[in-house]
């Protein structure tokens, strides 16, 4: 395949917190599905309209017929939100330390232990086939969708036809919503189930149109390679083919914490003054999946840890603000002791906790900056 999902979502990739923007790193307390909001629900669009009768001849001239083109389009619309969120999408400078905090929660890996121990036949016989450790289907499966929680309810057809016809990344789109039609033409699922992320990406472990037909795998043999369903056997096992065909190792770690007894390897130190890594070619397969360091030191320390392994030994470093993790949490406990909603108490300096601080500063006559710091912790008493 010629993208990962990290150029799919473009620079939000591990950095954001929803179902495309961040690969599947769910928020804490992920339990289901929300009602899709006003603008991820079609609305008419004379140019969309006009660009989709247009782009029938491209379809078909690929092998699209013209009954599945018409079925995809039947109920499928623009979708103002999918053009909001793909503009809207903010670099981020996560740490390390904060990216670890949400994707090896302590529900994430109790989640994951469970979810482990309920898929184990499963698992064990794509670890068999694949040679990829199963807790590292696991911790992907964790990552991608807070494992089946969050799988997008947005459907495929319109998210991915709107993008292609917003024309920001026209072509590239294009491409997706070809291979979108190739899944319905090929019978995997119907218009109506094909669901994802607002950019499309799908099932439970968040394959693109395109990853689909390179690596999706019917692992149940019911004749469809159903990614979308409660099931997630043919998710975990399309995941597994796509990281042994991204040059897994069968019986080789991912890497691990240097001084932990990990596998030599490459070095790496992704937080000045955090904890160092000893990583292998594992680590890189992993990256295939989503090009980022964090994401990939995400899996592999989610999967140890859902294999029983403890956490990290090392620290790190205060923040830029002068504040330890152990100093966030106990100022968002503060807060919401004062009534200032931040979303629970996880050390990670969020839109709700700075929304909270800028609230907790006005009232008290300062400021509202929505900047923590020391004085402000302080400032409870």
């Amino acid at each position: 395949m010629g993208f990962s999902r990290r150029h799919f979502c473009l620079g939000v990739g591990v950095l954001g917190l929803s179902a495309c923007a961040a690969p599947g790193l769910m928020t804490r307390g992920a339990t289901g599905p929300a009602p899709l909001p006003d603008d991820l629900r079609p609305v008419p669009n004379a140019g969309y309209d006009a660009w989709v009768a247009s782009f029938r001849s491209r379809a078909t001239g690929q092998g699209i017929s013209e009954a599945t083109y018409a079925s995809a389009f039947r109920s499928a619309g623009f979708l103002p939100g999918v053009i909001t969120r793909d503009r809207d999408q903010p670099e981020s400078s996560r740490t390390l330390e904060d990216y670890l905090s949400i994707a090896v929660s302590d529900e994430r890996v109790a989640k994951g232990r469970q979810a482990h121990a309920r898929q184990g036949p499963v698992l064990a016989a794509l670890e068999s086939r694949y040679g990829v450790d199963a807790t590292i289907i696991t911790a992907i499966w964790g990552l991608e969708s807070f494992y089946g929680e969050r799988r997008g309810d947005v459907p495929v057809i319109s998210a991915v036809s709107t993008l292609a016809y917003d024309g920001r990344r026209g072509s590239f789109f294009e491409s997706q919503l070809i291979a979108a039609l190739r899944i319905l033409q090929n019978g995997d699922i119907t218009p109506e189930r094909m669901t994802g992320s607002w950019a499309g990406a799908m099932g439970h472990t968040q394959f693109i149109p395109t990853s689909f037909l390179s690596h999706a795998v019917d692992f149940n043999g019911d004749g469809r390679r159903d990614i979308w369903s409660d099931d997630p056997s043919d998710s975990l096992a399309s995941t597994a083919s796509y990281l042994a065909r991204s040059g897994w190792t069968r019986g080789t770690r991912w890497g691990g914490e240097v001084g932990s007894g990990a596998a030599g390897g490459s070095i790496i130190q992704p937080q000045a003054g955090g904890p160092r890594f000893a990583v292998t070619g594992n680590f890189r397969a992993i990256k295939r999946y989503n090009n980022s360091d964090l994401y990939a030191i995400g899996v592999g320390h989610l999967a140890d840890r859902i294999g029983g392994g403890g956490p990290l030994r090392g620290g790190f470093p205060p923040d830029a603000n002068g504040l330890t993790k152990a100093d966030r949490i106990a100022l968002q406990q503060r807060l919401t002791a004062r009534g200032f909603d931040t979303g629970g108490a996880d050390g990670v300096i969020g839109n709700k906790s700075r929304t909270a601080i800028s609230a907790y500063q006005a009232s008290i006559g300062q400021q509202p900056t929505g900047v923590p710091s020391l004085a402000l912790l302080r400032s409870f008493g």
